[in-house]
Parts: C-alpha cells; sequence; structure tokens
C-alpha cells in the first residue's frame, strides 16, 4: 500500500510542526500548499484545507515568508519568536509558538519593560542550560494598552496609581504637576508616557479621574476604561448625526423594492429599545412561502470616511453591560432611524426566500427595501401564540400592559415560520452543528441599579425561530459572494474545528460527572457534544459543563479567507443582520451592494485589517460584559453574607477550591488554608484536594455548602468558607 493511500484523511498531530520541519529542511526552496501535502503523504480535502489555514497562520506570526502569492519560505531567524505576550498574576510570562512543543518562559528579569497583551520579539536562550524553554523579550513590536485603571496613592511630591489589573506587575509613578485635580484613593485613568532607562516604574498623567473605589458609576466606567471602551460619543459625532436627513423619501423608495404591503413584525426581548431584524411572511400562489429577512440599512447613513463611520469603526460593536448598553451609534439612528418600530416605514437591507413546507430554498434575492412593521412582539409574547396557536396575549406577559388581540394572520405566520424554523434546525444539527444553548444569568436591578434578585434565561421556540432565520440570512448572503465565479473580497465569520488537546480534558473533566465524549472523527465530536449538553439540562453541573465546553471551542472571527464555520456546520457563514451594534455587518452591507451593482473585488488588504480589528474589539466588548456580570454577583453576594449556599465544586486548584452557588451561578474561591480540620493537598490527576491525615476528599462537581467570606467589589471577587459536603450537611 503506497503511504499517500495509507495516510488519506489522518492529519498530522502537530501540523504546524510538520510544516516547519519540512521548510527548516528545505530552506533555500519555496513550497505551495500542495506541495507540503504531498511531503506529508495526504491527499484529502480536508488537511489540504487545515495545511492552507496553517500556511497563513505562520506567515501572518512571522515565522515563514509568503514570497509569492501561495509560496512560503522558512524565516530564517531560529532563535527569535514573536507572539503575545501572555503574563501571569505571579509577575511572569509566556510566549505560545506553535512549532515548540511548550510556551516559552519569561521571568520578571526577561520581560524588559513589556506587558500582557503586547506583540512582543523574544530570543530564545540554549534550552540545555534549563529543563524548560526561557527567553528574553528583545523586542515590543506593539503595545497592546497605553491606559490602565487604578487607584492613586499620593505621597508629599508625587503619587504612585497602583493597577487594578492583577496581571500588571508594576504601579506607574506620577509627578506632582501629571496629578491634575485627582484626590489620594481616587480611582483613575492613567496613562503611561515613558520609562526611563533606570526608572524602577514606568511614568504617567492622569488622564481622567473615575471617582470613589466602590461606588457604582466608579466601578461601571472603571470596567469600561480597563478594556480602553468610551462610555458617550463626542459632541461632534452626536451632532453630525443629529443633523443626518432620516425621512422616508419618495425619491430613494423609487430605487427600492417596496415591500411596504408585506405583513411584517419584530420579535425581542421584552426590554429591547433597537430593533435592528423584521421578519416578513405570504403565501405565494404555487403554496411555497415567502419569507424577508429586513435588517435596518444603516449603510445609507453611516457613510465611508465620514465622522460618523470613523466613530462607528473605532468601537467596532456595542457593548451590553449588566445595567446598560454602550452602543455603537448614536441613538439618533440605533433607537430611531435605524430601529424597524411598529407602525413605521424604514430604509432596510433584504434577504428575501422563497420557502417550500419542507424547508428548502427554492429562491433567494437580496437587496435594498423599504418595510413597514406592522407589530412588534416579546418573545414571551410569539412564545405565547406558539404554544397556544390563539391570538390572545393576557396582561401578565404583555408589552403593552393590557390584554390584547393579534391579527389571525400573524398568527399564521408565526406558526408556518416556526414550522420551517424547526425543519432547518434539524438539517443543521443532523450536518453537525453543535447545540449551545446556555443558561444566562441576569439581574434584576432597583432604581439605584442594585442588584436585587438573580434569574435566567433560556432559549425558547420564539427565541429558535428567530435564530434560524437570521443563521439562513447570513448563510445565503455569504454563499452567495462565495460561491461566484470570480473571487469577491468579503468578510466572513469563521470558526476553526477545536483542540484536540482540549477535548481530551474536557473528556477527562466530564468523566468525572459521569459523561463520555466519542472523539474518533468529527461527526462523531459534534454528535457527542450535543449528547453531552443535551444530558447536563438542568442538573447541577449544567453551568459547568456548558462554560467548559464552550472553552474547547476555537474562537470565532471575522476574515476574509473563508474557512467555513464549524460550530454551525456551514462551509460559508457571515454577519448580515445586526448593523447597529456590529460594525463588521455594516461592511457586508457595502460589499453586498457593491457586487450587486457589478463593481469590482474590493481591497482585500484593507478589509483583513478591518476584520482583525473588529474581532480584537469584540474580544475587549465581550471581557467587559463579563466583568459587569461578576461585579453584579459580587454586588449581590454582599448582602447575603450571612446565608449558607448549596454550590458545586467548578474547579480545582493547587491553592484553592472554586465552587459555583446553584441558584445564582455567583463562584467563589475557598483557598487551601482556609479548610478547616486538616492540611489538604492538591491531587491533580483526580481534580480534587484531600487531607493528610484523614484522607477526606473534595472533588470536581461535589456538591457542597458554603458562606460568603468575603466579597471584594474592586477586585471583582468573591471568598468562600467551606462549610461542609451536602451529605455531611444535611445528616
Amino acid at each position: 500500500m503506497s503511504s499517500t493511500k495509507k495516510n488519506k484523511g489522518k492529519q498530522p498531530n502537530n501540523l504546524s510542526k510538520s510544516i516547519l520541519d519540512i521548510l527548516r529542511k528545505n530552506s533555500d526552496q519555496v513550497f505551495n500548499h500542495k506541495q507540503i501535502a504531498a511531503k506529508l503523504g495526504v491527499d484529502d480535502a480536508n488537511t489540504r484545507n487545515h495545511i492552507i489555514r496553517k500556511l497563513a497562520q505562520l506567515a501572518a506570526k512571522k515565522q515563514i515568508n509568503q514570497v509569492d502569492r501561495g509560496k512560503y519560505q522558512i524565516n530564517d531567524s531560529r532563535d527569535y519568536y514573536r507572539g503575545i505576550l501572555d503574563m501571569t498574576t505571579k509577575g511572569y510570562g509566556y510566549l505560545v509558538v506553535d512549532e515548540l512543543e511548550e510556551d516559552i518562559f519569561i521571568s520578571p528579569n526577561n520581560l524588559n519593560t513589556a506587558f500582557h497583551g503586547d506583540e512582543v520579539e523574544i530570543y530564545l536562550f540554549n534550552r540545555r542550560r534549563s529543563k524548560k524553554s526561557e527567553g528574553e523579550v528583545t523586542k515590543i513590536l506593539k503595545r497592546k494598552r497605553t491606559e490602565f485603571v487604578g487607584i492613586l496613592q499620593l505621597k508629599k511630591e508625587f503619587g504612585f496609581v497602583v493597577i487594578d489589573d492583577p496581571k500588571m506587575y508594576t504601579d506607574i509613578f506620577v509627578q506632582k504637576n501629571k496629578i491634575g485635580e485627582a484626590q489620594n484613593g481616587d480611582k483613575v485613568v492613567v496613562e503611561i508616557e515613558e520609562w526611563p532607562e533606570k526608572a524602577d516604574s514606568p511614568f504617567g498623567y492622569i488622564k481622567k479621574v473615575l471617582g470613589t473605589p466602590g461606588e457604582h458609576q466608579t466601578e461601571i466606567h472603571g470596567i469600561l476604561a480597563q478594556y480602553g471602551l468610551p462610555h458617550d460619543f463626542p459632541e461632534e459625532v452626536e451632532e453630525f448625526a443629529n443633523k443626518l436627513d432620516t425621512k422616508i423619501r419618495k425619491e430613494e423608495i423609487s430605487k427600492r423594492r417596496d415591500m411596504r404591503d408585506v405583513l411584517t413584525f419584530t420579535i425581542d426581548p421584552a426590554d429591547a429599545k433597537d430593533f435592528d431584524d423584521a421578519l416578513s411572511f405570504q403565501v405565494l400562489k404555487n403554496g411555497n412561502f415567502e419569507i424577508g429577512v429586513h435588517i435596518a440599512d444603516v449603510s445609507h447613513y453611516v457613510k465611508p470616511g465620514n465622522i460618523l463611520d470613523d466613530e462607528a469603526y473605532e468601537r467596532a460593536t456595542s457593548v451590553y453591560l449588566v445595567d446598560r448598553v454602550v452602543p455603537m451609534l448614536p441613538e439618533v439612528l440605533s433607537n430611531n432611524a435605524c430601529s424597524l418600530r411598529p407602525n413605521e416605514e424604514k430604509y432596510t437591507f433584504s434577504a428575501v426566500f422563497e420557502i417550500d413546507k419542507n424547508a428548502k430554498v427554492k429562491n433567494e434575492w437580496f437587496g435594498r427595501t423599504v418595510t413597514y412593521s406592522d407589530a412588534r412582539f416579546a418573545y414571551e409574547e410569539a412564545q405565547h401564540i406558539i404554544e397556544t396557536e390563539k391570538a390572545e396575549i393576557p396582561k401578565e406577559i404583555s408589552i403593552q400592559d393590557k390584554a390584547y388581540s393579534v391579527h389571525p394572520e400573524i398568527v399564521t405566520a408565526i406558526g408556518e415560520m416556526n414550522k420551517i424554523a424547526r425543519k432547518m434546525r434539524s438539517v443543521r444539527m443532523r450536518q453537525g452543528a453543535i447545540s449551545f444553548d446556555k443558561v444566562e444569568v441576569k439581574f434584576n436591578l432597583n432604581e439605584e441599579n442594585e442588584p436585587i434578585g438573580v434569574f435566567f434565561k433560556t432559549s425558547k421556540e420564539a427565541n429558535k425561530l428567530i435564530e434560524e432565520f437570521m443563521l439562513l440570512a447570513n448563510r445565503k448572503v455569504a454563499e452567495f459572494i462565495g460561491k461566484q465565479e470570480s473571487k469577491k473580497t468579503f468578510i466572513y465569520r469563521c470558526h476553526d474545528e477545536p483542540d484536540e488537546e482540549k477535548l481530551n480534558s474536557l473528556g477527562n473533566l466530564v468523566a468525572k460527572f459521569g459523561h463520555s465524549l466519542n472523539l474518533k472523527n468529527r461527526k462523531s465530536i459534534s454528535g457527542s457534544l450535543n449528547s453531552l449538553l443535551e444530558n447536563v439540562q438542568g442538573k447541577k453541573e449544567q453551568n459547568l459543563v456548558d462554560t467548559l465546553t464552550i472553552r474547547t471551542m476555537s474562537k470565532a472571527y471575522y476574515g476574509t479567507e473563508n474557512i467555513g464555520h464549524y460550530g454551525l456546520a456551514f462551509d460559508y457563514y457571515t454577519h448580515f443582520t445586526s448593523p447597529i451594534r456590529r460594525y463588521p455587518d455594516v461592511m457586508v452591507h457595502r460589499l453586498l451592494q457593491r457586487y450587486l451593482d457589478g463593481e469590482s473585488s474590493a481591497n482585500e488588504e484593507e478589509y483583513d485589517k478591518k476584520c482583525h480589528h473588529s474581532s480584537e474589539m469584540e474580544n475587549l466588548s465581550t471581557n467587559a460584559e463579563r466583568d459587569s456580570i461578576k461585579y453584579m454577583q459580587v454586588k449581590f453576594m454582599q448582602d447575603h453574607q450571612d446565608q449558607e449556599f448549596l454550590g458545586v465544586i467548578s474547579g480545582v486548584t493547587e491553592w484553592g477550591i472554586f465552587v459555583e452557588i446553584i441558584e445564582n451561578k455567583c463562584e467563589g474561591l475557598i483557598r487551601l488554608r482556609d479548610l478547616k480540620g486538616d492540611h489538604y493537598d492538591f491531587d491533580q490527576e483526580n481534580y480534587a484536594v484531600v487531607g493528610r491525615k484523614t484522607g477526606k476528599a473534595y472533588q470536581l462537581g461535589d456538591e457542597v455548602y458554603v458562606s460568603v467570606k468575603d466579597a471584594d467589589l474592586m477586585k471583582r471577587h468573591l471568598d468562600f468558607n467551606m462549610i461542609g459536603n451536602k451529605a455531611e450537611v444535611e445528616a
């Protein structure tokens, strides 16, 4: 049997290392992906696609050079590596380098003023001197940030800002004349100006005073500032937006498909203020349905190069904190002109489909439209219609705060669309899509934004109905451009396959709860992940397993090179449906219209850069959202310090046990030194801590009773006291 046949479909374990080995051994030659595949002895399309992606990634990291389109050669600076510095809270860092078997350790002495998240070049020491790979930062290629949030400590002639971020290993020195109005103990934003060669700390100035630590507004503004996110718009941007012509004009209608007479409605959360998508429905003469996905035409108002566009691009996304939304666009657009409010005509960009009763798409049309929304529903109201098939909406779920009747046409439309959505979802699941119905933690807030209760938001059929039609529009727009004969620059939402190592770790973890994973091939992986997510529904370990499963997935990102979307099992996917809150969707609208108009392909390099920026801003926004939830959880637990809570052990480390409270999903740490009655050692293999004398063990997944020891708002951290195992306490 030939080696090619033997290896067909079998991907090398470490593809990066295999590719680099080939290029190193033939350092004077250039290779394309087909030649690499031949050297590796593989010839299946799936592995070839992996090789194409990996070559692009290695070139982006400067580990190989792209000497011509699709042709690569080794970058021969062998002892120097580039990457993003990942700091620990203990003051040392690591650089992750694909082709090395382990991360490169960087001691505090060898950081040379580099901070967490900086793009750096490092020199790798001779590894014989040490058991682990160790390096030194030789260049800071790009600072991740120069602004930090912290507490000002004033001395007589100067001050220091002690930074909130635990991964920041130094405080920042501020001269007296650069302190401004800040007072001792204030939470501030400080900007680093320089780090003089012989100085122990970098020098900076106070850029903004956020307020008194621990106060609600101070802490929320602190979270935004920590990630460099704004909380208001510059005056000139607001002025520009307020002067836009937002009236619906006859001359503009004449350039669009007029769909104002077609039944159209929105379904959104009850507390939504902007409605950027609507659905239309009508039955065609042939018995098929015409279903339109209508999206606010943001690109009609936000034109390339104006200050509104510049601001939207910089923000790249709306940020959803627990108590507020920081919008990407000013209110005149986000809540008015581009919000598809009921009984109003709006400019829209639409994907219109002819679909048969088996959920097969027979025809599609994309273009600019003008629509009229006949009604607005909350998810709860639409769910009531689905469940009862009745037109009466009771007062207790009505967003109108009164009982009312829905037009029978709408009841029919929602019912038929739900049947189609179910069928589309079923097909996706069979094709290997992964069903993440993660429980969302939400808070009931009083007028002062104090959390007075916690509740969980789950997805029902009404949510899934909207989700399926948005997925359909996103997929079909991406296919329409991606499948054209000549390649067109476009923006894809990309999601790579999960990391094998992380999947193995997940398998080991869930085994502790009696679950198993089949990691044999792609289909068995997605099937067993779906079974796992279904099996944990309503169980004590659900939130932990949901979270851990999401962490095994690669991060989705925006890119001009389409690699498909693993989690959704789509070969082509983009973001078309939320231009009010996502800048990539605005760019997708512009590019789609450009190609509908028959224009040439846009500049790929320019859009690649914009994709990278959008992905980065999305990550910052997600981190800020998580921090705001953690802040609210800590705030909520401050008022419950005398209570006992039942929790599940969600993590075990060498310094302590993490416990997640079942009734509110708040997570806190019990330090090993605080465990009474014995000295406990960490048993890494069994995800447990074990008492030396008693042999008593606390293991991942155990149910335990805890109480709050300390709730630190500024660090957004909870410490718990251990009361005991559930069985002991309840005995």
